[in-house]
């Protein structure tokens, strides 16, 4: 599965969990640790779980498996990490104090567009 085909999974696997705020960063060119980071905000503990715990099961269905999951049990911020893709799910609290878009704001912000559910006008 490519990076892109991996993004799409979690991207619509977030969206339909009503994950708020999500953003790709494509971090290539500033890190070895991945090509893209995965950044959801969910409204509580409990939905942080439920977005983790769908991208992992969309992800298992298309065939990948995380390599390494961080944090599913405290519920603030859990990390899943699929190599080339690593998704973040934070509280709104989490992602404010970690801060990663700033952390990593010379990456490259990748166009959501083709893979958001757009309302119906």
């Amino acid at each position: 599965m490519t990076s892109k085909e991996m993004i799409a999974v979690a991207v619509k696997a977030l969206d339909a969990k009503k994950g708020k705020d999500i953003k790709v960063l494509y971090t290539a060119d500033q890190t070895t640790l991945a090509d893209y980071f995965v950044l959801c905000t969910g409204t509580s503990n409990t939905q942080v779980k439920a977005l983790a715990d769908a991208v992992e099961d969309a992800m298992t269905q298309a065939g990948e498996e995380p390599h390494h999951v961080e944090g599913h049990r405290g519920g603030q911020w859990t990390l899943l990490d699929y190599s080339a893709v690593v998704v973040h799910v934070f509280t709104e609290e989490a992602r404010e104090f970690y801060a990663l878009e700033r952390l990593w704001s010379d990456a490259t912000m990748v166009n959501l567009d083709e893979y958001l559910v757009k309302p119906e006008d």
